[in-house]
């Protein structure tokens, strides 16, 4: 994704608040989290000294001071002595903050953002399929079992659908024992649950296909097949993906 310079006065635009938020300082750090994001204060320029700052968002120096901070922590800026508040490349960004991803997936019309995050989710979701499959015991096999029994029931519900999906999911990386696999696909997950371009189709079709990959991925499991329930997942999340991520017409159709 390309910055834009934008001229001054854009620069220095107020945010359109409704209502002054009780925490100026992460509000402040939000609007400033969009702005670098968009190219407003491009990578490799000086973000607005802090007078300039505090008449943008009528703010004291104390609340710039905390939000400058904060975009450090999230990777977005450095401070550099003699040349200010620098905003740093892509690259270094915290693409595991909320605000960070959250921001860049709202900028990036090509989805490939989405198409990474989806990628990683995939890598983690296959090796605790694998490990899950050596692991699981009889208890965790029926409750796939069940899980996957209640997702044929609720095809035409796909809001309901898609909490079960996520408890399958869950269900598979709890049996791995891989507590920070699990961690970081549920953090992810978690950004972008609500992301109309993360959800994309989940109508009665699409949830119909998609269950047929979780009952591929549980029989593998079920058959303490390691390579199968790897590859089974991967699949599963590769192909729903492509479908989700589709436009307006004909749904893709998923490979059974």
């Amino acid at each position: 994704m390309t910055a834009v310079p934008q001229s001054s006065a854009e620069a220095s635009e107020a945010p359109t608040w409704s209502r002054r938020p009780a925490n100026l300082a992460a509000a402040v750090t939000a609007e400033l989290v969009e702005r670098i994001v968009r190219g407003v204060h491009p990578s490799g320029s000086p973000l607005p000294p802090e007078p300039v700052l505090c008449e943008t968002f009528s703010v004291s120096r104390t609340v710039v001071r905390e939000a400058v901070k904060i975009l450090q922590e999230k990777g977005l800026v450095q401070v550099r002595q003699g040349a200010g508040t620098m905003v740093t490349p892509p690259a270094m960004w915290n693409m595991l903050d909320e605000l960070v991803l959250g921001a860049t997936i709202a900028e990036d019309e090509s989805l490939a953002i989405l198409d990474h995050l989806v990628a990683t989710r995939r890598v983690l979701e296959s090796d605790m399929a694998n490990v899950a499959a050596r692991l699981a015991n009889a208890e965790v096999i029926d409750q796939l079992r069940s899980l996957v029994e209640r997702m044929d029931e609720l095809v035409d519900d796909p809001a309901s659908y898609n909490e079960e999906d996520r408890a399958f999911h869950d269900t598979v990386m709890q049996a791995s024992g891989n507590r920070i696999g699990r961690a970081v696909v549920r953090s992810l997950e978690r950004q972008v649950i609500n992301s109309a371009r993360y959800m994309g189709r989940t109508g009665r079709a699409f949830c119909v296909a998609s269950n047929h990959g979780h009952r591929r991925i549980y029989e593998r499991i079920a058959a303490h097949d390691p390579k199968g329930a790897a590859e089974a997942m991967f699949t599963h999340i590769t192909e729903a993906w492509v479908v989700r991520r589709s436009g307006p017409g004909e749904p893709t159709r998923l490979r059974r």
